[in-house]
């Protein structure tokens, strides 16, 4: 089990915040699989704080959603608590703060990653949100700036000392993004360091690679991200493991088109048809790796126009071998 605050999870696992994927039917498709514990996409406190419809509308959220964690983005004291009084009044379970995200347009602004430049502020930020959530906070750092600055363990520590109930870490520097290698070393290190638990992200692609994380840094839980795109299956295999040490079959076609339709179905219920149409074309992607010949069927499931023909695409998907898979 992982206790984040007084959030008890049954499996050391959740499904992380992803830009532009992490809407409410993706994560309902992956809490059908096991997924103990999501995020709402990365809010900014800026907008949050001037009530942006469009912010506020990656709140939503519903029953079966639950517990549901927020990642806020900031480096502005009075936006901050102002964003911070919204989703107060939400009941949120979680309030996870951004200091980990690489992008240019991000870090140009003193928020996400560029905030491991400056431990002290990050640091006064977090005491801030500690001392005015009502849900318990949490921080989300990365290695370092670049590989030469690696302060992970000094920013873990100032956190910990800010209160915070636990920590996530991606174990690649800013600089990174997310290519070359994780550093489990620098994970490691962290987790020896902290008495609050430690969740590690960074290559939780496949249960395999999960497992690596766990045996090699001594983590307490792991942030899947990427491993869950077109694979909300991935949460099944880790439940399976943890629960009895046993592995479970990989879905069939027929289980992969099953899901690729209640997804739209979703998606349709909360975006409407044209939408929902264009938002699955990345979708239809990654549900669809490993199957041998699919590339065009890909190229006329991207020209769709309505979810009568994406759903038709997605039936033809019935005659691919899926052995590869």
């Amino acid at each position: 089990m992982l206790k984040i605050g007084n959030i008890m999870l049954p499996v050391p696992c959740v499904l992380a915040p992803m830009a532009g994927v992490s809407d409410l039917p993706f994560r309902l498709i992956n809490r059908t699989f096991g997924a103990p514990m999501a995020f709402t996409e990365m809010i900014d406190a800026r907008a949050l704080s001037h009530n942006d419809k469009r912010t506020l509308r990656m709140l939503s959220t519903a029953l079966d959603d639950r517990p549901l964690g927020v990642q806020l983005l900031g480096n502005n004291g009075e936006h901050i608590l102002r964003a911070l009084d919204i989703l107060d009044v939400q009941g949120f379970d979680l309030i996870d703060f951004n200091a980990a995200c690489p992008t240019a347009k991000i870090t140009r602004n003193g928020k996400g990653a560029a905030l491991l430049r400056e431990p002290r502020k990050l640091q006064y930020i977090l005491k801030m949100l500690v001392c005015r959530s009502k849900a318990p906070v949490t921080v989300k750092i990365r290695a370092g700036w670049d590989s030469d600055s690696i302060n992970a363990r000094e920013i873990a520590l100032y956190a910990e000392d800010a209160g915070v109930s636990a920590l996530f870490i991606h174990g690649r520097t800013k600089t990174q993004g997310y290519s070359g290698t994780v550093d489990y070393q620098v994970i490691k290190e962290v987790k020896e360091a902290l008495k609050i638990p430690v969740i590690a992200s960074g290559d939780g692609v496949s249960l395999s690679f999960i497992r690596k994380m766990f045996n090699e840094t001594g983590c307490d839980g792991v942030a899947i991200a990427r491993g869950a795109l077109g694979n909300p299956w991935v949460f099944r295999e880790v439940t399976q493991f943890f629960q009895n040490g046993t592995f479970c079959e990989r879905p069939d076609i027929n289980e992969r088109i099953e899901i690729m339709k209640r997804h739209i179905d979703l998606l349709v219920q909360y975006y409407g048809e044209k939408k929902s149409v264009s938002c699955f074309h990345k979708f239809f992607i990654w549900y669809t790796r490993g199957l041998s010949g699919v590339k065009p069927l890909r190229d006329r499931a991207f020209r769709t126009g309505t979810a009568g023909e994406l759903l038709d695409a997605i039936e033809e998907l019935r005659t691919f071998d899926d052995s590869g898979g």
